[in-house]
């Protein structure tokens, strides 16, 4: 699986000026490595969640003049999409890669989750570990390390997730550059696996 190892120049990738340019090398460098990856966590997902999984990996066909500023892969239980489900993410970006679970602005799923989540904190909540990252915009870097987040901030998040329609909530692990650099194929997939394992009560609690 050596031709799934990550490198310093896939990291560069994202310091190419120009949507063009930019995008030409994603297509070149990095999605090849996504389809690898979306071949062998697609089962393991399937398994995991009970449900044939479909692979999406993201195309950013809307942008017309911005260069995307990372890139990723989803997997959901539609063919169709995943934006409007609770998915799994694994994706890169200049400084890091990201393993996510995700309820993003257009998932229906997000009240229903809070609401849950809130009923159930002192149950799922410590289930989640501590060095875990929870984000609430997809499309900003700003992360919050979950043991860093007192009661009332946590309180916050969620009655923002059940009420304001843009809000969103992804949980999981970031692997820094100079980490990912140094994992080989077989150590990116166990990750991701490993990760996905432990954000499966969230998953659960959104789709219940």
């Amino acid at each position: 699986m050596s031709s799934l190892k990550f490198t310093e120049e896939d990291f560069t990738v994202f310091n190419i000026d120009g949507l063009e340019p930019r995008m030409d090398m994603i297509k070149r460098r990095l999605r090849p490595k996504f389809e690898i990856v979306g071949e062998q966590i697609a089962p393991f997902l399937t398994m995991q969640v009970q449900e044939p999984v479909t692979v999406h990996i993201a195309k950013h066909a809307r942008r017309t003049v911005n260069p995307p500023e990372e890139t990723w892969i989803a997997w959901s239980t539609s063919k169709r999409s995943y934006k409007s489900l609770p998915h799994f993410q694994f994706g890169i970006r200049d400084l890091h890669l990201f393993v996510w679970f995700a309820l993003i602005y257009e998932c229906e799923h997000k009240a229903q989750f809070a609401r849950n989540l809130r009923a159930q904190l002192d149950e799922i909540w410590p289930l989640i570990p501590d060095t875990y990252y929870i984000s609430q915009d997809h499309t900003k870097p700003d992360v919050t390390m979950k043991k860093e987040m007192e009661p009332d901030h946590v309180a916050k998040m969620l009655d923002r997730l059940e009420k304001v329609k843009k809000a969103e909530f992804l949980c999981g692990i970031l692997i820094p550059r100079e980490e990912a650099v140094a994992l080989s194929g077989e150590d990116v997939i166990k990750r991701i696996e490993e990760t996905f394992q432990q954000l499966d009560p969230l998953y659960k609690l959104a789709t219940s």
